[in-house]
């Protein structure tokens, strides 16, 4: 009997699962609003309503759901308690995971959506062949996922690799985190149209976006060009410290700002090699991502093998 396994990718405003064989490949897709303002009963519904549809199709193509992984924005224990999700407010201080497993009777594991797109990436995307990579996703904000020994890395509570609140100005912006000058502050969508901003004198924010800025930048506009520029310096003096401290062979960058990496390569190659040994800086390998919003799919039903691999062992 073929094995499946499900992937989802929760957010604000989407809700995203996919029922992927063995070999990595997505063979059927569900995505439905999440309306988690209807509150967590009415959310927790769908989504179980969809774990049912995708065990219907893996048993009409003769096989069976194994397992479940879910991404899930936020702080995420390593237990699956969900202490914060700014997205997803109903959820906080629930256990989806072990939710989901009473209801379903399968394996469910659950980690922070963005370290479940660095596994994607890592087993089935850009990061193949990397043992050890820093997957980066740059939007909104700035999400990450840190593989080490092929293992997805989470620390002692589960928290680990919030690549976007590491200080690189003490005295800097305020985040909304609490801290100031954490590095989400000076790389991700809203500090490219800052950056940007700053040098077109009159322009607001509200006329500029990371698309808008791009295609500038490409026409050659000396105040895009820049704020790319700027945007790959911030982000190299951070993984030049990265790169200092793990000597990881890969950093794999996507999201929507990451789109545009060809942009920023430049100044992050640059800064990089000034900050960093020599040794370790010319052995990193700086790549674009390649799964898209399929990461997180795949991510999750990486994580749900291995929870399922781990069930076998109990």
């Amino acid at each position: 009997m073929n094995r499946f396994f499900i992937g989802m990718d929760i957010g604000g405003t989407n809700l995203r699962c996919g029922l992927v064989d063995e070999g990595g490949v997505i063979v059927e897709r569900r995505r439905c609003a999440s309306r988690i303002e209807e509150g967590r009963d009415s959310f927790c519904e769908r989504l179980f309503s969809e774990i049912v549809s995708l065990r219907a199709e893996a048993a009409a193509r003769g096989g069976k759901v194994c397992a479940v992984g879910i991404g899930i924005p936020g702080l995420i224990g390593r237990g699956g308690l969900i202490h914060s999700s700014v997205n997803m407010r109903p959820l906080d201080g629930f256990n989806l995971a072990a939710h989901v497993e009473a209801l379903s009777g399968l394996p469910v594991v659950s980690a922070n959506d963005a370290n479940v797109v660095a596994l994607g990436e890592q087993r089935f995307g850009a990061g193949r062949g990397y043992a050890s990579c820093m997957v980066i996703t740059i939007g909104t904000g700035l999400g990450s996922g840190l593989i080490l020994e092929n293992t997805l890395w989470t620390g002692t509570g589960g928290f680990a690799a919030e690549f976007g609140h590491v200080t690189v100005d003490p005295d800097g912006r305020l985040c909304p985190c609490g801290n100031r000058g954490c590095l989400e502050q000076y790389v991700s969508a809203g500090a490219l149209v800052r950056w940007a901003c700053e040098g077109l004198p009159g322009t607001t924010a509200d006329s500029l976006s990371a698309e808008k800025l791009a295609e500038s930048a490409r026409q050659g506009d000396p105040a895009a060009l820049s704020a790319f520029g700027r945007i790959g310096y911030w982000l190299g003096v951070a993984l030049a410290s990265l790169a200092n401290t793990l000597n990881l062979q890969a950093v794999i960058i996507g999201g929507g700002v990451g789109a545009s990496f060809d942009l920023l390569l430049p100044s992050l190659h640059s800064t990089i090699k000034q900050r960093c040994f020599p040794q370790i800086g010319a052995g990193l390998v700086i790549a674009r991502a390649a799964l898209g919003d399929d990461a997180g799919l795949l991510g999750g039903a990486a994580l749900a093998e291995n929870g399922f691999l781990e069930s076998l062992k109990k």
